[in-house]
């Protein structure tokens, strides 16, 4: 029986096959040439086969090398995850958040969850609404965090991503070649009048309203049953649907900024957990340039 793997052979294992050179790794690891060759031996001893084979440029991995490497990577991954959790300082006290309906099945619940899972000592409320609703809130003194869409140039709060609004339609469904073309918007929206409908308006499109709801799900529900076309973010296409692009006659409708506002008369460690937590959430959908303020 072989014994077991102590997980510091397997980190340098996974750093010697990472480098393929063994004094690369030794610099990368901060040990001498002979100490990381002392271990690889005794790991090959450990599990009764050679794990590399050595030329004059490096080392490769055998056949058995490559068999235990995604092992080794996962165990390594998994003492780090887990040293990084024991040295992490609970946190706790309330933290008052308002997300976009858009992101409420997507983006933010993962990490919202994982968040509460970290610090179960941190008592975690979110408020799921418009930009409008969770401004007035925000002001009122009701959330610590907002995570809203802004289009105008120069908003204040640090930008999360860029996540542009387009024209969807359900790839089962033709309706966006019909005239007028069947459309769904939120009732009582300016943005809708001021966007997506002037967007139609712009590429000379009649239209006409066959659906009016109060939240992204309503509109997604009448995409996907091709009862019209929607303007929703382009990461939060539900499956069953595409973006109408420039092919098909329809462009995009804006280049929303997804903005984390924070609210100024509160703060602590809580809430700065939470904002790292929203901030690495959001990472796909960065932009380019780093995550910055804006105002």
């Amino acid at each position: 029986m072989f014994p077991p793997l102590e997980s510091d052979l397997l980190r340098i294992f996974a750093t010697v096959a990472q480098a393929e050179n063994v004094t690369r790794a030794a610099d990368t690891l901060g040990r001498t040439q002979s100490a990381v060759s002392m271990q690889i031996r005794k790991l090959e001893e450990s599990v009764g086969t050679p794990l590399f084979e050595r030329g004059p440029r490096g080392v490769s991995l055998t056949m058995e090398g490559q068999r235990l490497l995604p092992y080794a990577r996962r165990i390594v991954g998994l003492v780090d995850e887990t040293t990084a959790a024991m040295r992490m300082k609970p946190l706790d006290g309330p933290v008052r958040v308002g997300i976009p309906e858009e992101y409420s099945q997507t983006i933010l619940p993962r990490a919202l969850a994982a968040f509460s899972e970290t610090h179960p000592a941190t008592e975690v409320t979110v408020m799921c609404g418009y930009t409008a609703q969770q401004m007035e809130a925000l002001e009122a003194g009701k959330l610590d965090l907002a995570v809203i869409f802004d289009w105008r140039e120069g908003v204040s709060g640090e930008l999360l991503a860029i996540d542009p609004t387009v024209w969807v339609t359900s790839v089962s469904h033709d309706r966006y070649l019909e005239r007028p073309v069947p459309v769904a918007v939120y009732w009582r929206s300016s943005w809708c009048r001021d966007f997506a409908l002037r967007s139609l308006d712009l590429h000379a499109i009649p239209w006409r309203i066959a659906y009016t709801c109060d939240t992204s799900g309503g509109l997604r529900s009448a995409i996907t049953s091709g009862l019209a076309i929607a303007p929703l973010s382009r990461s939060t296409l539900p499956p069953g649907t595409r973006e109408l692009t420039i092919e098909d006659g329809f462009s995009q409708i804006d280049t929303s900024q997804v903005v984390l506002k924070r609210n100024p008369r509160r703060g602590g460690p809580a809430i700065d957990g939470l904002v790292d937590v929203i901030r690495k959430a959001f990472a796909p959908l960065a932009p380019a340039e780093p995550v910055q303020a804006l105002g």
